[in-house]
This record gives C-alpha cells, sequence and structure tokens, in this order.
C-alpha cells in the first residue's frame, strides 16, 4: 500500500468517526490503533505490537475493573484447568470468552495429556498436580479442534513409526492409541476426515491417560472432580463437548 493510499484510509477512518459519534470511546481507541498500524512500515515491529496490545488491555480492561484485578492479586482460584492445543488460531480463552482468574491453562502441541511418569512428562504432570491438589479446580477439560497440525503429523507417521523429527513425532505418539484406531475404522476414509475424527479420539486418550494419575482419580471418585472433553471447529464455529466420569457419554453440541 502506498502513501497515497495510507492517507486515504486514515482520512476514511476519521471521517467515519466523526460522523458516528454514537461508536464510542471503545471504537474511537481501536480507530486509532487501526490508524497506528495504518502509518506503521511495512516491516512488523513485535515490541511495538505488545505494546499497543498492553496499553488496549490496560485501558479497556484492567482499569475498568480494579475490584477484579484486586481479588487476582490476592491468588487464584480457577474453576477449570484447560488443555489445548499451541496452535495460535484456538486460544481457549478467546474461544470459550474465559476472564482472567478462571481458567489454568496448560497448552502444547496438538493439546496432549500424557500418561503419569515422573520423569518424562514432568511438566506437564507438575501442572496437572498443580491444578488438582493447590488450585482444587473443579473440571478438567481438554480441547482438540480442527485442522491441528500435530494430528495430522500423528496420521503421517509410517506405520513402522520411523521419525523424522527431534521432539514432534515422539510427543504425538502419545495418542498412537487414537491414530490406530482411527487407521482401523476409518482407514478408507478422506484423510482429512480421518483428522477430525482423530483430534476428538486424541483428546478420549487424553482423557484416559488423566485416569493414571493418583490425585486426578482420587478427585474423581470423591466427586470433587470432572473431566471434559471438547472439539472446537473454527473452521464451521461450532464447540462441541462430552463428558468422562470413569465412562464417556455422548457428545453434544454448542450452538
Amino acid at each position: 500500500m502506498g502513501k497515497d493510499s495510507y492517507e486515504e484510509a486514515i482520512a476514511g477512518l476519521k471521517k467515519l468517526l466523526s460522523e458516528k459519534q454514537d461508536l464510542g470511546p471503545v471504537a474511537a481507541l481501536k480507530i486509532d490503533q487501526i490508524t497506528t498500524e495504518l502509518q506503521t512500515t511495512a516491516t512488523f515491529n513485535p515490541i511495538e505490537r505488545m505494546k499497543a496490545g498492553m496499553e488496549y488491555f490496560k485501558k479497556e480492561k484492567y482499569d475498568k475493573d480494579p475490584q477484579l484485578f484486586g481479588e487476582l492479586a490476592k491468588g487464584q482460584s480457577p474453576k477449570f484447568m484447560v488443555v489445548a492445543c499451541a496452535d495460535s488460531r484456538v486460544c481457549p480463552s478467546h474461544v470459550l470468552n474465559f476472564q482472567p482468574g478462571e481458567a489454568f491453562v496448560v497448552r502444547n502441541v496438538a493439546n496432549m495429556v500424557p500418561p503419569y511418569n515422573q520423569t518424562k512428562y514432568a511438566g506437564v504432570g507438575a501442572a496437572i498436580e498443580y491444578a488438582v491438589l493447590h488450585l482444587k479446580v473443579e473440571n478438567i477439560v481438554v480441547i482438540g479442534h480442527s485442522s491441528c497440525g500435530g494430528i495430522i503429523g500423528l496420521l503421517s507417521i509410517p506405520d513402522n513409526g520411523a521419525t523424522g523429527t527431534d521432539f514432534i513425532e515422539d510427543w504425538v505418539k502419545i495418542c498412537s492409541p487414537a491414530r490406530n484406531k482411527v487407521k482401523a475404522e476409518h482407514g478408507s476414509l478422506p484423510f482429512a476426515e480421518q483428522c477430525s475424527i482423530c483430534a476428538k479420539e486424541a483428546v478420549n486418550v487424553s482423557l484416559g491417560n488423566l485416569l493414571t494419575y493418583p490425585f486426578v482419580r482420587d478427585g474423581l471418585a470423591k466427586k470433587t472432580l470432572a473431566l471434559h472433553g471438547g472439539y472446537y471447529d473454527f473452521v464451521a464455529g461450532f464447540f462441541e463437548t462430552w463428558g468422562l466420569n470413569f465412562s464417556l457419554s455422548p457428545p453434544v453440541k454448542v450452538p
């Protein structure tokens, strides 16, 4: 976009704001942000992007709810632990509109929960232990999603198990039972459909793996903890959930 185009876009935004007085301060701030972006050179500046994001957050969120953030300064007591994918398109706080303090979130490739192992997967294990024993979360939700690169990678691993990456393939093999089930029961389907099915089956494997953690089993037995599976289709725009209480219940589609 040339200089003249930038100036035309900025002038158009200012004209819109002057004509639409009812847009309010939020719209005005947004237009200021867009104006700044339009004036920025083509080279992306990560520091300025983060600064602008923080300024917007502070003005529109932090400063407008001092009671909430004052309480959060004292500690956290989330109702949810969420295991979600690291994919940049599926942030659970945006998808489910979680507010600060509502969800303790762990994100990794393909939203996988490994089985209990005190040495091999200590990072995820530590997060689960902290959430269950110290934060006393009441719900653990594992959320898969459409077009997941980790699931594509899992289904693409050769049948002989050979790997070509340093970390990714060994990691996604956590959900090999899902891959094996999809290949056996749905191997004739188009690959994209296999991936969608496998994303949900991998969530079920992770839910099963959660049962290998003694403090999770204890919470389920005492009925202080519930496990849930979820699937977010960001192409069709729907979220599907199902539960696990030592047995899977039928899925329920959320509009």
